[in-house]
């Protein structure tokens, strides 16, 4: 298991030591998130005006907007991903199917090939009969 390990960060201007077991580059992405969330809110001078509690409010909800916002992509993708699958296995299951009248066809064509060449030895045995009768008379 990975070891616990402090990562001191630069989060909304203040240093933090955040502690984890993720890698650095992990945890700094998501300070960066933080911050250039921050940074969006306080590009409003609407939020500027708003006391700490209700900035930090704010900035939870567009967090919390980003959230859902995505995990509803990844549904939409997941159920995609499971319609492909679905299709795909369908698909293949048709290309079995294809696959096994073709074999019964060229086994179907094969069995006719030998009938006809069964039939034209016959027919070859035939009219050799009959020039040998025609001679014969």
């Amino acid at each position: 298991m990975a070891e616990k390990k402090d990562i001191p960060v630069v989060l909304n201007d203040r240093i933090y030591t955040l502690s984890g077991y993720e890698n650095d580059d992990y945890i700094q992405s998501v300070v960066n998130y933080i911050n250039n969330k921050l940074a969006e809110c306080k590009s409003s001078e609407q939020f500027r005006r708003m006391n700490k509690e209700h900035q930090n409010m704010l900035v939870a909800l567009n967090i919390a907007d980003d959230f859902f916002r995505i995990k509803n992509q990844a549904d939409n993708l997941t159920e995609e991903d499971t319609e492909k699958e679905k299709q795909l296995y369908d698909l293949r299951h048709e290309m079995i199917e294809a696959q096994i009248k073709h074999e019964s066809d060229m086994r179907l064509v094969e069995e006719y090939k030998e009938q006809v060449n069964a039939l034209q030895r016959k027919l070859i045995q035939l009219e050799a009969e009959k020039s040998r009768s025609e001679q014969a008379d």
